[in-house]
């Protein structure tokens, strides 16, 4: 099926693999972001809140499906924030846009940003990267496709924050803390596995 080669592809995977310095990475998921004309912003927040992982070694494939610019919602991100691992608890909402619009301010963080993308293009963000995007304002609507990666070897942690029990459900057969993250929705997609004979 054509979704899965995509989302299974190993020369994706292979590239979160070496921006992780990892050998072995797993699919966590995948998700259609799709903004419509007129699609209002999405506030700045952190991938990895939402995540029952016990590794920072997550990573995230961000690819426009189509041609776009900086009036369709652009994403920007606060350069560096990703060292700073977990900031706070809060889902991604009008108060983590208030929060971290200060936080960015405060710290003196510069703002990254990419005036166009064209559709294949691709570009990868850490776990706990701090980024938004912005309005689109255009007529045409944004399709972006996303694979999220993970390194071989996590571990399932207590998902305290609702968020992450739902996460847990959806991509990680509610397994229970302590567990391997390892389900028939989460297999290894690098290395390729060798073909039977």
């Amino acid at each position: 099926d054509t979704g899965r080669r995509f989302v299974q592809a190993p020369r994706f995977a292979e590239v979160a693999a070496r921006l992780l310095g990892v050998e072995r990475v797993r699919l966590y998921h995948d998700q259609a972001l799709f903004k419509e004309a007129g699609g209002g912003i999405t506030p700045w927040h952190q991938d990895q809140y939402y995540w029952p992982l016990d590794t920072e070694h997550t990573i995230t494939l961000w690819m426009p499906l189509v041609n776009i610019d900086e009036d369709m919602g652009m994403m920007h991100f606060a350069s560096g924030a990703h060292r700073l691992g977990y900031i706070t608890n809060k889902g991604i909402s009008d108060d983590s846009e208030a929060f971290y619009e200060r936080f960015v301010a405060d710290r003196g963080l510069d703002i990254s940003d990419t005036r166009i993308a064209r559709a294949g293009d691709a570009s990868f963000h850490a776990g706990w990267a701090l980024h938004r995007a912005l309005p689109n304002r255009s007529a045409i609507r944004r399709e972006v496709m996303t694979v999220i990666y993970f390194a071989d070897g996590a571990r399932i942690t207590d998902p305290v924050r609702p968020e992450a029990q739902g996460d847990l459900r959806a991509w990680l057969g509610n397994l229970p803390p302590g567990a391997p993250a390892a389900t028939r929705l989460n297999p290894v997609v690098w290395p390729v596995a060798p073909e039977c004979p």
